[in-house]
């Protein structure tokens, strides 16, 4: 694909789980008296939207326009959270509290751009909250282009079945970052799309490519996907459709940090398909943006711009 197409009129409805990660850079100048560890001495705290948050700031790094429903607490996390997503005018976040719980962080140590240690703090939502957020999802669906269900294992998610069958009936494209070993939740869905780990986990180990597209065809039939993207690091993607399979080779860049490279995968893809693109033209400018993120420290988004550029300078 030599010209992108316009995304600023694509609306993409994103749900699922997100969290607030936060960075502590410094420099480790000596081990710690008290333990065998490392002391960081912090210089520098950043704090980014993580999860579907990070899936909803991507899209609208690109121009699109992001509505996010999700459920957080009733805490300075997510306060700090929808601060940070308030920053973006084409995203509209509508973050639900639930005093029960704490808003999900992801906290890393860094040190000359290595992390030293990630501390997770995470609760599940409650059923009153996460109905409210089934509630928000009937309401804005008849407005979104394409739905995407990004689930991070955390909760967030306890209807994503429903979700599907609703956007499903109403003719919406449905697009899921699966995790667990229960795929049959996503049943139905347009399109899944499991990293290399997160695939093993539901199909098993494999001998050779043969093997592997065996798998991953059967998986697609028995979930009855439209298509199944199984992303492979370093050795692509890998897209299944029904009598066809499509590899798009990775390119080669220096890369800092795949975290948060599958929230990009998927934020491009909707905004593509939103956008009229189609399916394979979909995949190649969603590998190009994980090659770009990749490059980047951390949780990060790429631009439509970055993705001209891009483009540019290897067709």
């Amino acid at each position: 694909m030599d010209v992108l197409p316009t995304f600023d009129a694509a609306k993409i409805l994103v749900i699922g789980d997100v969290m607030l990660d936060r960075y502590w850079f410094g420099e480790v100048k000596r081990i710690s008296p008290e333990a065998p560890v490392p002391v960081l001495q912090v210089t520098r705290v950043e704090e980014r939207p993580g999860g579907a948050a990070n899936v909803a700031r991507n899209i609208a790094a690109l121009g699109a326009q992001a509505t996010l429903l999700s459920a957080v607490g009733a805490d300075e996390a997510g306060n700090a959270l929808e601060k940070l997503l308030n920053e973006h005018d084409n995203l509209a976040a509508q973050l639900h509290r639930d005093d029960s719980i704490s808003t999900t962080i992801k906290l890393r140590t860094i040190a000359r751009h290595q992390q030293l240690l990630r501390v997770d703090f995470e609760t599940s939502p409650g059923h009153e909250v996460l109905h409210a957020v089934l509630a928000d999802f009937r309401a804005q669906l008849p407005r979104a282009d394409v739905v995407i269900l990004s689930d991070y294992g955390k909760g967030g998610l306890a209807h994503i079945a429903e979700m599907i069958q609703l956007a499903r009936a109403a003719g919406k494209l449905v697009l899921v970052d699966p995790k667990g070993g229960d795929y049959q939740r996503y049943r139905g869905a347009t399109l899944l799309t499991p990293n290399l780990a997160e695939f093993r986990e539901v199909a098993g180990s494999w001998k050779g490519e043969k093997e592997f597209s065996a798998k991953a065809e059967k998986l697609r039939t028995e979930l009855e996907l439209d298509a199944l993207l199984v992303t492979r690091s370093e050795d692509g993607m890998s897209l299944f459709r029904d009598r066809e399979v499509l590899h798009e080779p990775t390119q080669t860049r220096d890369v800092f940090d795949v975290s948060g490279a599958g929230d990009t995968v998927i934020a491009t893809l909707a905004v593509m398909l939103a956008s009229g693109a189609a399916l394979p033209d979909a995949v190649r400018i969603a590998n190009r943006a994980a090659g770009i993120v990749v490059s980047k420290l951390g949780t990060a988004s790429v631009s439509r711009a970055e993705l001209m550029r891009d483009i540019a300078q290897t067709e």
